[in-house]
């Protein structure tokens, strides 16, 4: 399977770059496309459509493509795959039967494949991403090998998009489904962040909707911690500080422990939804930043992934949360070169809303302030 990895500031320039890239008869099929919210969509995909290329596409915080990091610009891993070797779905769920949406589209997968595997991203911030990935579990079972991140907006924390062909979907969730029979999709979520202070109860929470810790209302609780300041619907930039500087750190009995940061806030009780289940009773603790020793375990985790299980690859796609470039600036561009030079292949990566992988010897997990790496190699 060949892949090229193309980027551009407008419609026209990624025009210009497919039809450089496709000049030496390179003819793909699939192409990943990540883009600022404030770039055009529809003229982007109609620009695939004409060369008959499919599309599984989410909206960012940040896109790359090598070491340089952009912002308001669109990237797109271009692939020449077999289309007998893949599929795409594209489902809402405003009902928020998260769990319901994704079975249905493991179902389908697994009726046109006998061993699928998925690459999906979410769009919305109430999504619990996590029932997300329990719904592919419960069709094709524990071992099902799903990876992706959520779709992001240029931190303005208000609509997201997912699209396809023809579709898009701010409350909805898109899946490249993949024989893996044919295509082999590895990855490796690697997080660092440290948690501080003592273990709190989660005293009342409903799925992903947090609302008192301690039985204090976890925003009263959160701003008291973090010593936040004009706490209140005015301030466009707390969700923000809250998501990327005092995250909570749900603690696991087996595994490592998962990040959990409040995304929205209900004012009316201040509570917040998280982009994954906090159960009543789990202990969670708040978290800083890592240090910056922490990209280096993010290489070392991919470097390990290559050694273990994938020695060659044909591509390479990043999630990275929107919060760590935040904490780590131009740094970021280091993780990223040191990522790509791991297997030297095309890459296209995004900055998201949560991640979605199996962390290191650990169950498949949403993820958060978390880089996720998922590498693609045709059997």
């Amino acid at each position: 399977m060949k892949a090229k990895s193309i980027k551009g500031k407008s419609p026209e320039e990624i025009k210009s770059e497919m039809e450089q890239s496709m000049a030496d008869g390179f003819k793909p099929t699939l192409a990943i496309v990540f883009l600022s919210v404030s770039q055009d969509r529809k003229t982007i995909c109609k620009i695939l459509d004409a060369h008959g290329i499919a599309i599984f596409g989410a909206t960012t915080s940040g896109e790359f493509i090598d070491e340089v990091t952009e912002k308001g610009t669109v990237v797109m891993l271009l692939l020449d795959m077999k289309k007998d070797h893949f599929q795409i779905y594209l489902e809402d769920f405003p009902e928020k039967n998260y769990r319901e949406t994704a079975s249905g589209i493991a179902k389908r997968a697994k009726a046109k494949f006998t061993k699928p595997a998925f690459l999906i991203s979410g769009s919305h911030m109430e999504t619990d991403a996590e029932q997300l990935l329990f719904g592919f579990e419960d069709v094709v079972g524990k071992e099902v090998n799903v990876y992706g991140g959520m779709a992001s907006d240029d931190y303005t924390f208000t609509e997201q998009f997912v699209f396809t062909n023809g579709m898009e979907s701010k409350q909805g969730i898109v899946a490249l489904a993949l024989d893996e029979n044919k295509i082999l999709i590895r990855g490796r979520a690697t997080c660092g962040w440290n948690a501080v202070g003592t273990e709190k109860t989660v005293t009342k929470s409903e799925g992903n909707h947090v609302f008192t810790v301690d039985d204090v209302p976890v925003l009263d609780l959160t701003t008291k911690y973090g010593g936040l300041e004009n706490v209140s619907p005015d301030n466009q930039g707390l969700l923000l500080e809250i998501a990327a500087s005092l995250p909570l750190q749900l603690q696991r009995e087996k595994g490592d422990p998962v990040m959990r940061p409040g995304l929205v806030v209900d004012w009316s009780d201040r509570s917040f939804y998280c982009s994954g289940s906090v159960p009543q009773g789990s202990k969670v603790r708040f978290s800083i930043p890592p240090d910056f020793d922490v990209m280096e375990k993010v290489i070392k985790g991919v470097e390990e992934l290559k050694a273990s299980e994938m020695p060659e690859a044909d591509a390479l796609i990043v999630f990275s949360c929107a919060g760590r470039i935040l904490s780590f600036g131009p740094m970021m561009n280091m993780e990223i070169e040191g990522v790509k030079n791991v297997w030297c292949v095309p890459m296209a990566g995004m900055f998201s809303n949560a991640e979605l992988g199996r962390a290191t010897g650990g169950n498949l997990e949403m993820h958060n302030l978390t880089t996720c790496c998922i590498a693609l190699k045709e059997r």
